[in-house]
C-alpha cells in the first residue's frame, strides 16, 4: 500500500516518492517550511523532522549561564591560583640575578633605532680606515702634455613607449538582481554567492529557480529565486 504525503496528505506513488526525515513526500511537496522553495536531498536542512532551506533554517540559541554564588566562588579561586603561580615564577626569576624586560612595541622600536645607529657608525669608521684617516682622498690629475683623454658620456635612457589603456569591458546586459543571503551550490549546474553580490543576465528557469552570472566571480549557473531581489 502506498503511503501518504506528509505535506498534501495525498497518496505518494513510487515514481514521485521522496523518503526523508522519517516521512514520505511528493517531489514537488518536499519544500521549505517558510518560503516553499522546492528542495532536494543535497540542499535541504532538517529541523524537528521538517525541511528548511539554508536561509530559513532555525538558528540555534545559546543559553546564558547565571552568575551564581558557586560560579563566583570558582572564579575567585581560579584568580587566586593564578596570582600564586605568578608570584612563584617571579621569585624564581628574581633569584637568578637578572631582570626580565618585556618585549613591548616600544622596546622593539628602541632596539631597532640602536641597531641603525651602530650600523651607521660602523660604516663611518670603515670609510675612514679605507681612505687612510680623516683626510679627504687625494685626486690625481693627469699629466700635462700632448696626451689627450677622451670622455664618452653615458647614453641617455630611451623612454619606453606608452601602451594604450585597455578598453573597459562592456556592461552586462539582461536583468540585474542583488543577493539577500549566502548560498552554496549543491549541484554542478548551480552557482554560489554571498549576501550583497550582484547577479546579472538573470533568466527564469522554472518555479523557484533562475539562471544568472555572479558579477563578483564571473560564474554562471542556476540559483534559487527567493535568495535574490531585483535591483
Amino acid at each position: 500500500m502506498n503511503p501518504e504525503c506528509s505535506r498534501c496528505k495525498k497518496v505518494v506513488y513510487p515514481t514521485e516518492k521522496v523518503n526523508c526525515l522519517d516521512k514520505f513526500w511528493h517531489k514537488r511537496c518536499f519544500s521549505c517550511e517558510v518560503c516553499n522553495m522546492t528542495l532536494n536531498m543535497k540542499n535541504y536542512k532538517g529541523y524537528d523532522k521538517n525541511p528548511y532551506c539554508n536561509a530559513h533554517y532555525p538558528k540555534t540559541r545559546f543559553t546564558a549561564v547565571a552568575d551564581t554564588p558557586e560560579n563566583l566562588r570558582l572564579k575567585q579561586q581560579s584568580k587566586m591560583q593564578s596570582t600564586v603561580y605568578y608570584k612563584e615564577e617571579f621569585e624564581k626569576i628574581k633569584g637568578k640575578g637578572f631582570t626580565v624586560v618585556s618585549d613591548t612595541p616600544e622596546m622593539q622600536r628602541i632596539k631597532k633605532t640602536q641597531d641603525q645607529i651602530s650600523n651607521i657608525k660602523y660604516h663611518e669608521e670603515f670609510e675612514k680606515r679605507r681612505m687612510g684617516g680623516d683626510h679627504p682622498p687625494t685626486v690625481h690629475q693627469p699629466p700635462s702634455g700632448s696626451q689627450h683623454y677622451h670622455y664618452d658620456p653615458a647614453p641617455e635612457p630611451v623612454p619606453e613607449p606608452m601602451l594604450p589603456a585597455a578598453a573597459a569591458p562592456p556592461p552586462s546586459a539582461g536583468k540585474r538582481y542583488r543577493a539577500l543571503y549566502d548560498y552554496t551550490a549543491a549541484d554542478d549546474d548551480e552557482v554560489s554567492f554571498m549576501d550583497g553580490d550582484v547577479i546579472v543576465d538573470v533568466q527564469p528557469i522554472d518555479e523557484g529557480w533562475m539562471q544568472g552570472r555572479v558579477e563578483r566571480t564571473g560564474e554562471l549557473g542556476m540559483l534559487p529565486a527567493n535568495y535574490v531581489e531585483p535591483m
